[in-house]
């Protein structure tokens, strides 16, 4: 049987309007790093391009050697900016940093990794190949909500998770922005991408 994740996980769950608190375990991902405009920028676009032929790489192996199948997870992306300002009401995305990632199953070994990254070197071999890791991301305690529309749209969402929903709940944020793309930017219109919003938080003392 395939694992779909985005079914399986409570962390994949989000409602539109809705502001809950979860605790979100410890997760494996696929990671690349950068900063720029998504939009403009070429390291970003060269991320992803390197970051889903491995993740499908992962996703063959697991099926191949370990017998166990699996949807590869959804984009994901880490966004933060030394002034939070040009990231939450500014926008200012030139100014903006990021951690693109994918999701890879708790039972996926270094081993593993390691192999599927040598066989995609040896078949296309990504210009930005050499910018993926695995790394383990622990977020705790966190608020997510969904937003449906244009990514440029967040800003409102925004705004009432950071300045009223979390300190109103005596919470403060502590880690990364998170988002989580649940739709093909590629083939859904802007105004029908569904993202979880996701951001880290701790009690304030």
């Amino acid at each position: 049987m395939k694992t779909d994740f985005k079914n399986s996980l409570d962390c994949y769950r989000a409602r539109r309007g809705e502001f809950r608190v979860l605790d979100v375990p410890p997760r494996r991902y696929l990671m690349v790093d950068g900063e720029g405009d998504p939009n403009t920028a070429p390291e970003y676009a060269a991320a992803i391009e390197a970051l889903y032929p491995v993740a499908y790489a992962v996703k063959f192996a697991s099926k191949r050697e370990l017998e166990r199948d699996y949807v590869v997870p959804p984009l994901e992306a880490l966004w933060w900016a030394p002034d939070m300002d040009v990231f939450t009401s500014a926008r200012d995305k030139s100014q903006w940093c990021w951690t693109a990632m994918i999701m890879v199953p708790d039972w996926i070994t270094d081993e593993l990794y390691a192999d599927a990254v040598a066989r995609v070197a040896a078949k296309s071999g990504p210009a930005s190949l050499d910018r993926v890791r695995i790394e383990t991301l622990d977020e705790g305690r966190c608020v997510q909500t969904l937003h449906v529309g244009s990514y440029d749209d967040e800003a409102g969402v925004l705004a009432e998770l950071h300045e009223r929903f979390i300190p109103g709940s005596g919470l403060r944020m502590t880690g990364k922005h998170h988002e989580i793309y649940l739709s093909d930017a590629r083939r859904v219109a802007p105004s029908r991408l569904r993202t979880i919003l996701r951001q880290p938080v701790a009690a304030r003392s």
